[in-house]
């Protein structure tokens, strides 16, 4: 009996009065034999897929040479943390039905099978699907991907039910949602990093996300398992949100697009090495690199993340070429290392990203957080010029001088502060306005004291010439 995530079964067969090649051809037959479908087959294996009970059993046998032994090896696949037993099974199974027709082939009909399994190697079958629906649905071989596809729709139609526009959303639901925005992510809010690769800019963008999610994942899922691949999704989202961070200072980034960048690096990491065989390698290579290319140069564009898509990338090639020793070689002593060493690569990756978040330098992220103390500075300030015609007129004087003039003078030397920081040209430009906003609000607040002083209104004009230079200016504010 097998535990474990999924459950699994291996047993080497010594090589006796059989060679390696008639061993193959052997195993392959008697697999057929028992009714097994063969989803693989070339001149270093094959793999086949067991008699399935939907919902019970879906188990796939692997057949290997690891140092010119056979190393047989069954494992489930339906998602089952307990196998009762079928995997171990399989093997006795397929041992018994080789040991009863390893004497019905003659050498030349081993040679002949051999040779044409070397020309014409099976190659590993594609989910059919029929039904456009079942593109959404888990199955063997196609596990992860939907998951991951529909987990991205819910959380688009989540969003939309709470008044998120469903075509061009704003800045501000985006980063409420958990957008990647640099200045909020530096101050610790690490999760960003990932909540940012199951969002989306609009319906649009979600649609050609998901295709091209289904496209590699439909691909890569049945050569590297749901597990790696789930966990290639994951980090090289990581990957992309950290590059994303560096490069961009006030951009806010969604979308699944550095995560999916990620999973064709995985694959052409795959693809620059002999695991894939060599019949389906050159067509998938030129189609993998073609796409990346030409997404990267349109990705140049103004409004498009780029950085995050470059990010992904490269961390799906560090993954691609760490996963394949484990591939190639499943059962090595190097698989078994690199079983542990991917793992905590993805832990520290994850752990080295998230202390790069909360020490590195954040400067518009210190700029939003300070500037907010002027929010309720200027409402002090201009509550005091509601009130100039009633009330004491010492003490109106007072509030005019102390919470009016004073206020907007505490303000001017809170943004001067803050415009020593190292932030974006459009910032430092904003900045400039709001100080000659406060000098205006200033002069406003002296031109009313003086007609509180003085019981007058000879400053009424003047007052009105500044508030409608006002009203502009924070009408220039807003459109930036």
């Amino acid at each position: 009996m097998a535990f474990g995530f999924p459950p699994k079964y291996i047993e080497d067969f010594p090589l006796e009065n059989l060679s390696e090649k008639e061993f193959l051809i052997i195993a392959l037959e008697s697999a057929k034999a028992l009714g097994w479908k063969i989803i693989e087959a070339n001149e270093a294996g094959f793999s086949a897929q067991t008699n399935y009970i939907a919902g019970a059993r879906n188990e796939r046998v692997e057949v290997n040479m690891i140092n010119r032994t056979p190393r047989l090896m069954s494992k489930s696949t339906a998602g089952q943390i307990n196998d009762n037993g079928g995997n171990a099974r399989n093997i006795k199974s397929l041992i018994a039905k080789v040991n009863e027709l390893q004497n019905s082939f003659s050498h030349l009909d081993v040679a002949i099978k051999y040779n044409d399994l070397k020309e014409n190697p099976i190659v590993l079958p594609r989910p059919k699907f029929r039904n456009p629906l079942n593109i959404f649905i888990p199955s063997a071989g196609y596990f992860v991907t939907p998951i991951l596809i529909d987990l991205n729709i819910a959380v688009y139609l989540i969003m939309v039910a709470n008044g998120v526009h469903f075509l061009i959303p704003n800045t501000e639901d985006l980063v409420k949602w958990g957008g990647n925005f640099r200045p909020l992510t530096l101050e610790g809010q690490w999760w960003r990093l990932i909540t940012c690769c199951f969002l989306h800019a609009g319906i649009f963008h979600l649609v050609m996300n998901m295709l091209t999610l289904f496209f590699v994942g439909f691909l890569l899922e049945p050569k590297i398992g749901s597990i790696k691949l789930l966990a290639a999704y994951l980090f090289t989202g990581i990957t992309a949100s950290l590059a994303s961070v560096y490069r961009h200072e006030l951009l806010v980034s969604v979308g699944a697009s550095g995560a999916i960048f990620g999973l064709f690096g995985v694959f052409i990491a795959l693809l620059s090495t002999n695991f894939v065989p060599k019949s389906e390698r050159s067509g998938l290579l030129k189609s993998m690199l073609f796409f990346v290319g030409y997404n990267l140069l349109a990705g140049a564009r103004p409004g498009i993340d780029n950085a995050a898509h470059v990010g992904g990338l490269m961390g799906g090639l560090v993954m691609g070429y760490l996963l394949l020793p484990g591939l190639k070689y499943p059962q090595s002593m190097l698989a078994k290392l690199f079983s542990i060493t991917v793992p905590s690569m993805l832990a520290v990756g994850f752990l080295v990203g998230v202390n790069m978040v909360k020490v590195a330098p954040n400067d518009a992220g210190i700029y939003l957080t300070q500037i907010k103390k002027m929010v309720p500075l200027e409402q002090e300030a201009m509550a005091v010029m509601k009130h100039t015609k009633r009330g004491d007129k010492a003490k109106r004087l007072s509030e005019l001088k102390e919470k009016g003039i004073g206020n907007w003078d505490a303000i001017i030397t809170l943004v001067n502060n803050l415009d020593t920081l190292k932030l974006p040209e459009t910032i430092h430009a904003r900045n400039k306005k709001l100080l000659q906003y406060c000098g205006m609000r200033i002069r406003v607040c002296e031109f009313v004291y003086q007609n509180v002083e003085e019981s007058t209104s000879k400053n009424h004009d003047s007052i009105n010439w500044y508030n409608k230079r006002i009203n502009a200016l924070l009408d220039s504010l807003s459109e930036n």
